[in-house]
């Protein structure tokens, strides 16, 4: 039975989708590779996820960050200006997250029932 409970939590499926699934790390990852400069400050990203309180955002960045799958700037300015764009290993899921996207689209009536 242990070795089960073992190989279940270090499934690698669990591990690394637990570091984006959530839908407000989806979003930020969709926001952050739609962007023309590649590059969004806080605040740009919280226009576009308005029901994303600032404390879940903050948390959900540091959260990316930790993962690298986003890259925190912090430019030495008074005030600090902080930019967020996605690492090589972000970029490298925008693919999948796109495939995601259109697939969620497509079979959008199927899947989502009240």
């Amino acid at each position: 039975m242990a070795d089960i409970q073992a190989e279940y939590l270090a499934c690698p499926i669990r591990r690394v989708v637990s570091r984006f699934g959530d839908k407000w790390s989806l979003l930020v990852l969709f926001l952050l590779n739609r962007s023309e400069t590649g590059v969004m400050r806080f605040n740009e990203i919280r226009r576009f996820m308005m029901d994303c309180s600032q404390k879940m955002l903050s948390q959900t960045l540091k959260s990316l960050e930790r993962s690298h799958l986003v890259h925190r700037e912090v430019f030495p300015e008074v005030p600090p200006r902080v930019e967020y764009s996605l690492t090589e290993t972000g970029m490298s899921l925008m693919p999948s997250l796109t495939a995601l996207i259109d697939w969620g689209k497509e079979h959008f009536n199927e899947v989502v029932t009240d």
